[in-house]
Parts: structure tokens; sequence; C-alpha cells
């Protein structure tokens, strides 16, 4: 059980960032042979499994698996990098000292064999899971980076907006199931044993589109407590399969499944156009059709942040999403 206690001061450290390197971790979580991925990840999880059953660089890797615990500094607390190598050379510049101490710590002065290495010669093991890590993002995520690096940008974005207008517990709402959130306490259910002070740590979070492979929590550093969560749009790794079909789908019907699919993605959040085609797997131009359309009807609206233009769900929109979905938002005197 994990209890984390924050008080005022700490909550508004909250941060949100991106990790290339947590990604990668829990994909390869989720590619382990005993798992059953759910469909967006089903297509691509074959080509995952490849590059680990061929190529032998990824080996040191097996060390991270089948363990609940283990030292931070091999997936070190991300610092908002939005490239693997600057994920990574934090991994090959750690100390040796904090390597030597956190894996005594873990692990006591007699380590598993795999992780030896690290105690004998914490410069050359670190260098060594790198480029493990660098040979499975090659041929497992590179492809897919520059699409799942706009997604969980918009996860920050729309989860800094909550944060913002709505406060700390909207930003629990619906953020980690496995998760409570009884101001001022977080609490998870987890295999490792963790509590700390009121207000002795700040939150941070971390968007990531595997998040389904296993819910990360790093806790080795003093100063901040560290979740990831689940992006959304993971059907971005779906790779032209069809999607599970949504019985009785009267707004698909009038719009057509395309256009009814656009307006859906953009019933809870504020979206730009290369957004919406990321999460559905669609073409950017014919999103941009649909969203013509959709906003010349009334349905959604156009406003820029920044160089970005973001289409959110009108009134109108919503009340026809509602109504389709039989919710019954017009009712008779």
């Amino acid at each position: 059980m994990i209890r984390v206690e924050f008080d005022e001061a700490s909550l508004g450290r909250t941060r949100i960032a991106v990790s290339p390197l947590w990604d990668a971790y829990v994909s390869l979580c989720l590619a382990q042979p005993d798992r059953q991925p759910s469909w967006p990840y089903r297509t691509w999880v074959g080509r995952a499994r490849e590059v680990l059953r061929d190529d032998g660089r990824t080996r040191p890797l097996g060390a991270l698996l089948g363990r609940y615990d283990f030292p931070d500094f091999t997936v070190p607390r991300p610092l908002g990098c939005t490239s693997i190598e600057e994920d990574l050379r934090q991994v090959r510049q750690t100390p040796p000292e904090r390597v030597r101490e956190q894996v005594v710590r873990h692990f006591g002065a007699e380590p598993p064999a795999e992780w030896q290495p690290y105690l004998d010669d914490p410069e050359a093991a670190c260098n060594t899971l790198a480029d493990a890590f660098q040979a499975y993002w090659d041929g497992a995520l590179a492809e897919h980076w520059p699409v799942m690096r706009r997604l969980v940008e918009d996860e920050v974005l729309t989860r800094a907006r909550i944060l913002a207008t709505a406060g700390i517990d909207a930003l629990f709402a619906d953020l980690e199931p496995r998760a409570s959130w009884q101001p001022p306490v977080l609490t998870m259910t987890k295999y490792v044993d963790f509590a700390c002070a009121p207000g002795e740590r700040s939150l941070l979070l971390v968007p990531l589109v595997f998040a389904e492979g296993a819910r990360l929590v790093s806790t080795d550093d003093p100063g901040v407590f560290t979740l990831s969560f689940q992006a959304r749009g993971a059907a971005v790794l779906r790779e032209g399969m069809e999607s599970p079909a949504e019985p009785a789908d009267r707004l698909g019907l009038l719009l057509g499944r395309g256009r009814a699919a656009v307006l859906r993605e953009l019933a809870a959040d504020p979206l730009t156009t290369a957004g919406v085609a990321d999460r559905l797997g669609l073409a950017p131009s014919t999103v941009s059709e649909h969203l013509a359309v959709l906003a010349e009807a009334g349905v959604v609206t156009r406003h820029r942040v920044g160089r970005r233009v973001y289409y959110r769900v009108t009134e109108i929109g919503q009340a026809l999403l509602s109504l389709l979905a039989g919710q019954g938002v017009l009712r008779s005197a």
C-alpha cells in the first residue's frame, strides 16, 4: 500500500511531464509473452516481441521485469524530456554512489546475479542498460513516437487546464482507477509499502500511451512522488485494424461513423486536428474535413492557443451527443 499525504504548498507544486523512457518501460511489460494486450496494442505487440526475441542487445532489460520494486535510477524520474536520448542520458550519467546505494537498499549487499554488475562497475552497467533501452526503442517504438508525443503533450495540456481551472480534486477524478484521493491523502493499492510525512513531497504526473502494461510509481527521490497514468488515444497503434463496433450507433447513422467519432473524441477535452487524428488513427486531412462540417453546423467551435487551433464541442453538440446516447436532454413539460 502506498500512502502520500500532501499539504497545500506541495500540491501547489504539482507538475505534469512527458517521458519516452517511462513509456518504453511500461510497453516492455506489455510485450511480455504472458500478457494479453487489449485491442489497440495487438498489432504493435507482435513487432515488439520480435525485437526482444531477436536483438540480443535488449537482454539486460530482463532484470527490470517480474518485480514490483526496483531501483529508480534504471527508469529515473522524468525531467520533461521529449527524446529517448535525453532520458537515457540520465541513466548513463547516474553517479556510481547512487547506483550502489539504491541497489543495496532494494536488494541488500548480495543482490540477484543480474544486479551484481551495478555494484561491480556501475558506470558500465548503466551504459549497457541504456544501450538495451535504445535498441528496444529503435526496433519497437521509434516509428510511433511522433504520434505518441502529440498524444501525451495534448494530455499534459488537458490535465494542466483541469488543474488550473477546477483544482486537484477534478484532476484526480478520472486519473488513476487504482488510486483513492481523500484530501489531502493519496492512497494506491500496490505490492510495495510506502508512506511519507505531510508535505514532504510534491507530485509529478506522467501520461503514458502504454500504461496498460504497468503503473509506474517513483519514490526514491526524497522531494517528489511520481505517478504514471493512462493517456487517451492508444488507438493510434491499431495500424489499420477495425475498432470494435458500437451497438445502436444512432449518432453514426446520422452523421456518418467518421464524423461521429470526431465529435465523440471532442466531448471530453478540446483537441487540435492532429490530436483528433492521432487518437482515432485517421488522416489529418480527413479529420479537417469532418471538423469543417461540424463547425459549420455549430456543434464544435474553434479557439487558438499560441500556434495551435483547438476544437471544442458547443452546447448544441453536447445536447446532440446526450440526446442520441439516450440521456433525455429534451423533456416534455
